[in-house]
């Protein structure tokens, strides 16, 4: 990190940061919630997706906003490793102040936190961010019926 006793700011930025380019292999939910990422009104969020998770999530816990890498129909368990990306990356922005979340993952929405991986390379789907863009995203999981 940059810095010691990083916290999200107070007032967090609208960025969101996903690769776009999966959009059609991800589940209705996922296409809603960046769909009114895209669409807020009365001023859209800005899209920043570096492409790195670190740097992604690094400047999510400096101005705030949402890094996703949601599960797709081509990787249903998702891209991020859970014991060395899904995991640290979560604990350090849980500490920030921020919230992580799985979205639909085992038939369940859950922290990341929660995954119990069967084998050190299992992967997960990760959206991590200010609580307020993840509990966004999580609200179109309930508003379709999915149990957290």
């Amino acid at each position: 990190l940059t810095g010691s006793n990083i916290t999200l700011p107070e007032t967090c930025k609208t960025i969101y940061s996903v690769n776009e380019g999966n959009y059609s292999t991800w589940d209705e939910e996922t296409q809603r919630a960046v769909d009114s990422f895209k669409f807020n009104e009365p001023k859209p969020y800005a899209a920043r997706y570096v492409g790195s998770m670190v740097s992604d999530v690094h400047r999510t816990l400096l101005y705030g906003g949402v890094y996703m890498y949601p599960a797709d129909k081509k990787k249903g368990n998702g891209k991020l490793r859970i014991l060395y990306e899904g995991f640290p990356l979560s604990l350090i922005m849980q500490q920030a102040g921020g919230m992580s979340s799985t979205g639909r993952f085992r038939g369940k929405i859950a922290s990341v936190l929660d995954v119990v991986p069967e084998h050190v390379h299992d992967r997960c789907p990760v959206l991590i961010g200010c609580e307020r863009d993840v509990s966004r995203i999580l609200s179109f999981y309930s508003e379709y019926g999915a149990e957290a």
